[in-house]
């Protein structure tokens, strides 16, 4: 951990200010309330714009949590060293403004589509995360990921898999999870990282081909 405290640093602050202030929800739950993104409040107040941010430092439960966080250990700071790699430097800031940006735009749908919803409320880091895997997936298509922790398939696969069930969930979900913002943070992952790195297209496409 202290390798990648040093190699990464911005995935390093990422990972351990989520992890803590999520454990301290946990234990202080109604920090909930003022920290969850709520729609219908800050499309009224605009000083809650900070909700789109401290949203997605909070997890719903342990799982919600270790799921995301093992996800964002995996790519995360794989991501970041390849940035670091093709820019330099710099690579930290880019890495930082991709998670940042995407986090944004991942929530934007939600945003508009629940402005006038008072008892809706969504948490969790999975847009942003699900920009940081489908960003890596553009460098290394092939990758072997493990489904389900167990079932070895290419990220690719995994890709088309994952927004599948995002589709299907946000149709489906019932619970405070923004299964919108996994769809929409894979999109804008793929988006910024072709604006950031055009020629990642032709390399995706020369992995196949």
């Amino acid at each position: 951990m202290l390798y990648y405290l040093y190699a990464t640093p911005v995935a390093s602050v990422i990972f351990v200010l989520t992890i803590g202030l999520s454990l301290y929800v946990f234990s202080n739950p109604q920090w909930y309330t003022k920290l969850m993104l709520h729609p219908y409040t800050v499309h009224r107040d605009k000083s809650k714009w900070y909700m789109i941010f401290t949203s997605g430092l909070i997890h719903k439960d342990w799982m919600h949590l270790i799921f995301n966080m093992m996800t964002f250990y995996y790519f995360g700071f794989g991501l970041e060293s390849m940035f670091v790699q093709f820019s330099g430097a710099m690579g930290h800031v880019l890495f930082a403004g991709l998670y940042l940006v995407s986090l944004i735009l991942s929530d934007i749908p939600t945003l508009i589509r629940q402005k006038n919803n008072p008892s809706y409320y969504s948490l969790g880091a999975s847009g942003a995360i699900c920009a940081v895997l489908f960003s890596f997936i553009m460098f290394q298509p092939k990758a072997m990921l493990g489904l389900f922790m167990v079932i070895p398939i290419p990220a690719y696969l995994f890709a088309f898999l994952f927004l599948g069930y995002c589709i299907w969930a946000s149709k489906k979900a019932y619970d405070n999870v923004n299964h919108d913002a996994h769809l929409f943070g894979a999109l804008a992952g793929i988006g910024l990282t072709i604006l950031l790195y055009p020629w990642s297209i032709s390399h995706l496409i020369s992995q196949f081909f």
